[in-house]
């Protein structure tokens, strides 16, 4: 009676209807919270101006909601929702679409599972093209959710009726049909009272000879008391499942549930206890997170134990690797400490001298990566440390008063391993010990040279090869084919190039006899890199050229193919000198000094290889003992002293709001849960129930097929329309509940042009 009626299309909102049985009668409404309509003519103006608000008053379309909540000694428990008749031809200010948006806004709803479709067509209209039994047909195919709703039958012309209809012979559906009589707008302008209508209904469906043989299966009572009974079949088939879980629920925060409702905030014996807990739990986490554990392994990140592990066998070896020296700059400061040793004098033996400093110079570049590798394992704790320490927010004041103390005690033993990595080196620098074992000694070193330097000898075989790489011949004229590329390979006794790397074409094989190599000028326009090689007995080298020039890419690869020509005995042209009188140290041209810092340069090796091995091993060992499991003893012994030195116990136990209010939450969820329960006990499960109805040849509905043109706007944003959209997420219903319908199954109802026909 208090839906608004009328011509046109009036349903301009859905209306999410709840119908709640109780002893008093009055309306609510979400938007209008805490107030009560006992006046069912405030209640339909009330959606008359909620509608406006949003649509306007010129028939205008929302798919937003309104939420009325009826409690009436006179309804069944049901949820219902009144959806728009669907329009071909826009009105006022409806878009050009709206007969798309309309079907969209309808889809929302009915997509769901859970809800019966009354597709509502009036009786005097053609059944096999009713847009509401389409639009069903979509989204049910199977016809398990569509129940038909016929009306006006009081208005059909005389001499027809719809008996075979709504006997569900012709035309059917699997739920089948259902007649009803509305009141027309005259008996509504008259104020014609519902329960005289539902009499005049009644009056109808007996005395009409086509329908009186099953008036007892017809009028909006008969359709009222089916649509409970579906939300009486849906309760019975969801209840032991929905008991399930909340037995579940009820079973995972009994011990939680029972912590707290023990707990008193102002006992002082129950403060001390919970933090003894506290800080004995933070003590096992932080040892299982360092030492490892089975238990709840962790499968989506490194815990702290393990990125520490990743420290001492990558990164730090990593450091390690990148402070040695290349190649040129170790020759360059040898030859340097060298000739600085020698003075003035030409020295006729190696000087132990320089191999001693060199080897100090390289033991004090470590200083450097061992104290990184210590910050490194340190900030690896405090992260660790903070992981377990989150765990107590709970209670801010202990978690920082935690916090600082660990994170001092940390920083304290970080110092001390520091001093000790520190002192680690100095004894390393303190004693130069040629007598170790693995340590070749000069002897071995000048006999690595000798033979290293020696062709011939086993030193290095004639083929083995020195270097691979693509090189660019450049000081062939324009007219001979222009510089080019290819791939060279160096061994001991020639230079060969090849057209590509797959090494099946040789152009040219030279020979490295009495060969040298001079840098070239890098030219003004020329972004390469440029060396030559040349015969000191001034024979061609290649062809008709004294010289080949060969160019590289960068600064670094042209460094490396001169170092590989003088490993394989192409050496420089002469020595070229500074401002400072320095030699470059790569361009030998004293043999004996070349010698000699060869031999320098293996015993380097040899005893840099050792420390290496003694820093990789002891550096672990040292952190492991100084700090890890230093931390991990203050935290288990001493941490819970540091605590209780501070004279705050009873502060440090002071609960976060947070704490409180899910403290809080969770008995009153817990007691909700048995409530609920005590609630599903009661309820007899020994209801009638009604099996669905068998398949029936619904193939004479055809499947909507509305086309829309490629872009429809609506708001301002381009909308495409498909066969049927996803389901958004329907309007939760807010407020006390009096009855299980908000649960329960939902029905909607749809219809073409005329007032809803459900129950009112």
């Amino acid at each position: 009676d208090f839906l608004p009626r009328g011509s046109g299309i009036v349903t301009r909102r859905p209306l999410i209807l709840q119908l709640l049985s109780a002893n008093t009668e009055y309306g609510e409404f979400l938007h209008c919270k805490g107030k009560k309509f006992t006046d069912f003519d405030d209640i339909r103006k009330e959606i008359e101006a909620e509608t406006r608000r949003l649509t306007g008053s010129n028939k205008g379309i929302s798919p937003v909601p309104i939420n009325l909540r009826i409690y009436s000694p006179h309804v069944l428990n049901l949820t219902l929702v009144d959806l728009p008749g669907i329009t071909k031809v826009p009105v006022g200010d409806q878009p050009t679409d709206i007969e798309y948006q309309i079907r969209d806004m309808i889809m929302q709803f009915i997509c769901k599972e859970n809800c019966l479709i009354l597709a509502v067509t009036p009786a005097n209209t053609d059944l096999a093209n009713s847009d509401a039994l389409k639009l069903a047909k979509d989204v049910d195919p199977h016809g398990q959710r569509t129940i038909g709703v016929i009306t006006k039958l009081d208005l059909m012309d005389e001499g027809t009726d719809a008996r075979e209809i709504l006997e569900n012979r012709l035309l059917p559906l699997r739920r089948g049909y259902i007649g009803v009589v509305n009141r027309s707008q005259k008996d509504i302008d008259g104020k014609k009272d519902i329960k005289a209508a539902l009499l005049a209904e009644q009056k109808f469906f007996l005395s009409h000879p086509a329908y009186k043989h099953m008036a007892e299966s017809m009028g909006t009572p008969y359709l009222q008391r089916m649509l409970n009974q579906q939300l009486t079949n849906h309760i019975r088939d969801t209840l032991p499942a929905f008991r399930s879980r909340l037995q579940s629920q009820l079973l995972a925060l009994n011990k939680e549930a029972e912590e707290y409702r023990q707990y008193s905030p102002d006992d002082s014996a129950r403060r001390t206890k919970t933090l003894l807990q506290l800080v004995q739990r933070l003590a096992v986490d932080f040892e299982k997170l360092i030492e490892g554990s089975g238990d709840k392994v962790d499968t989506v990140n490194l815990s702290g134990g393990a990125r520490i592990n990743r420290i001492f066998h990558e990164r730090f070896p990593y450091e390690l690797v990148k402070i040695k020296s290349d190649e040129k700059k170790l020759r360059r400061e040898i030859n340097y400490a060298i000739r600085n040793i020698h003075g003035v004098r030409t020295g006729l033996f190696t000087p132990d001298m320089a191999f001693e400093a060199i080897v100090k110079k390289q033991i004090s570049s470590l200083k450097g990566p061992c104290i990184k590798f210590v910050d490194m394992v340190s900030q690896e704790l405090i992260t660790t440390v903070y992981q377990c320490i989150n765990k107590l927010s709970s209670f801010p004041k202990l978690q920082d008063e935690t916090e600082r103390i660990v994170t001092t005690e940390i920083q304290q033993q970080e110092s001390k391993c520091r001093d000790q990595v520190l002192l680690l080196i100095d004894i390393q620098l303190a004693y130069i010990n040629t007598k170790h074992e693995d340590f070749i000694g000069f002897t071995n070193a000048q006999q690595a040279y000798n033979q290293s330097n020696k062709k011939s000898v086993a030193g290095m075989a004639g083929n083995q090869v020195v270097r691979k790489g693509w090189l660019t011949i450049s000081n062939i004229g324009i007219m001979k084919g222009g510089a080019k590329e290819y791939w060279f390979i160096l061994t001991a006794e020639s230079l060969s190039w090849f057209k590509d790397d797959e090494e099946k074409e040789k152009k040219y094989m030279l020979p490295l006899d009495n060969l040298k190599l001079r840098d070239v000028e890098k030219g003004f326009m020329s972004s390469k890199f440029v060396f030559a090689i040349f015969n000191t007995e001034l024979r061609n080298v290649y062809k008709d050229y004294k010289c080949l020039e060969l160019a590289c890419n960068s600064q670094e690869e042209l460094d490396s193919w001169k170092g590989s020509l003088l490993q394989a005995g192409v050496y420089p042209e002469k020595v070229t000198v500074d401002g400072q009188g320095n030699g470059a140290p790569e361009n030998f041209t004293d043999p004996q000094l070349e010698r000699q810092v060869e031999t320098i340069r293996n015993l380097v090796d040899s005893y840099m290889s050792n420390i290496y091995k003694t820093i990789k091993d002891l550096m672990p060992k040292t952190i492991m003992h100084l700090m890890i499991n230093s931390v991990k003893e203050f935290i288990s012994s001493e941490l819970l002293a540091h605590l209780y030195a501070l004279g705050e116990c009873s502060a440090l136990m002071d609960e976060s709001p947070e704490q409180q209010q899910h403290r809080e939450e969770v008995l009153c969820k817990h007691a909700a849960l048995k409530e609920a329960l005590a609630v599903i006990g009661k309820i007899s499960s020994s209801t009638c129930t009604t099996p669905l109805p068998p398949p029936v040849d619904s193939s004479w509905i055809q499947p909507s097929s509305l086309t829309l043109p490629k872009k429809s706007v609506t708001s301002g944003k381009p909308v495409f329309h498909g066969h049927a959209p996803s389901v958004p997420r329907v309007p939760a219903h807010t407020g006390p509940t009096a009855s299980p319908s908000t649960d329960g199954l939902q029905q909607f109802a749809g219809q073409p042009n005329r007032a809803p026909s459900v129950p009112r």
